[in-house]
């Protein structure tokens, strides 16, 4: 008896280490997910991974540590949006970050359950992504910055930089979904200072070039680049053909002109990361987007590249320089 006794007691002793990490396991939740959506590639985004990683962080979620986030890049192709929004969907992420304006849309239309929260530079309600700034109202909410608003007033800095150019290239996403009102404005715009505006469009890296070679062509004194992810990505592409055929260019973001870009003017794109990330933690412990009113960045800045303008032989007015929020020499 005593024997069988041992035995029994000494099974028991061996299966309690068992059992506790079966206990120890269902103990631990998987890892919310965030699934991370963007027209782009990666490359160049690092500023703004890591401010949205910091709005995550700012909740108290660590990437790794108790979340997990994963990134779908279009690589410029914004028809390969729709199969990667899809993909996330069928992943049941707990909320798609879904950044850039061209990446929101398709995944607003992905999902109407899972959780989104935005970037865009255009006005969320005119775009269709939210019934109201203050009451977003279903599944989405997120950040804005003015970037596409204020197009007109970089035309008007354009016009200060080069007043003597009479035709100004817009350069122009025609996939992009504020193609149509970013032109609209521009050609309003340029009625009221008396001068031409000359679309051409990029749709893909070699339509780049491409659009340059027309510029030339149509003897465009001046470029506005109109805001887009995809020329984003390919600033420097951009910047080097704009030293190329010696032609002055004003971009959305201070980004263009610290890799050597003449002039920038637009709101900052790295703050409303950090709130998406901060909204997209807020939701992982529980707040609903309906809740949540839309963040809109009002901070716009112009940058000037004195260095750049020196090398196109242009002389900017003192007073704009003084007007700049930074100047690079």
């Amino acid at each position: 008896m005593r024997r069988r006794e041992f035995i029994s007691l000494l099974g028991g002793v061996v299966a309690l280490p068992g059992l506790r990490r079966v206990a120890a396991g269902a103990q631990r939740p998987p890892m919310p997910v965030v699934g991370f959506l963007n027209g782009t590639s990666p490359a160049g985004y690092g500023r703004f991974l890591s401010t949205f990683v910091q709005g995550l962080g700012e909740t108290g979620y660590v990437e790794g540590r108790n979340v997990t986030i994963e990134y779908r890049w279009a690589e410029g192709h914004y028809d390969r949006l729709p199969a990667l929004a899809d993909d996330l969907v069928r992943r049941q992420v707990n909320v798609i970050a879904a950044t850039s304006t061209p990446a929101n849309r398709i995944a607003a239309a992905a999902t109407k359950t899972i959780p989104i929260v935005f970037t865009t530079s255009s006005d969320p309600v005119e775009i269709g992504l939210v019934a109201s700034l203050s009451r977003p109202g279903g599944n989405v909410t997120g950040a804005a910055t003015l970037n596409v608003e204020v197009g007109s007033k970089r035309l008007e800095l354009l016009q200060e930089i080069v007043p003597h150019a009479t035709v100004i290239g817009a350069l122009i996403n025609p996939n992009n979904p504020n193609a149509v009102t970013q032109s609209r404005d521009l050609q309003t715009a340029a009625s009221v200072l008396e001068r031409r505006v000359l679309p051409v469009s990029a749709r893909s890296e070699s339509d780049i070039d491409a659009a340059f070679a027309q510029l030339e062509q149509q003897k465009a004194g001046a470029l506005l680049v109109a805001t887009d992810a995809l020329f984003f990505s390919r600033r420097n592409q951009l910047i080097a053909l704009a030293k190329r055929y010696s032609i002055p260019a004003i971009f959305d973001r201070r980004e263009y002109v610290e890799a050597g870009g003449l002039a920038s003017y637009g709101g900052s794109v790295t703050d409303v990361y950090r709130l998406a990330g901060n909204y997209a933690g807020r939701i992982l412990k529980g707040e609903k987007p309906a809740d949540l009113p839309v963040q809109q960045s009002t901070k716009v800045e112009l940058v000037i590249n004195l260095k750049t303008a020196k090398a196109l032989g242009l002389d900017l007015p003192l007073p704009l320089i003084g007007r700049a929020d930074e100047v690079i020499e």
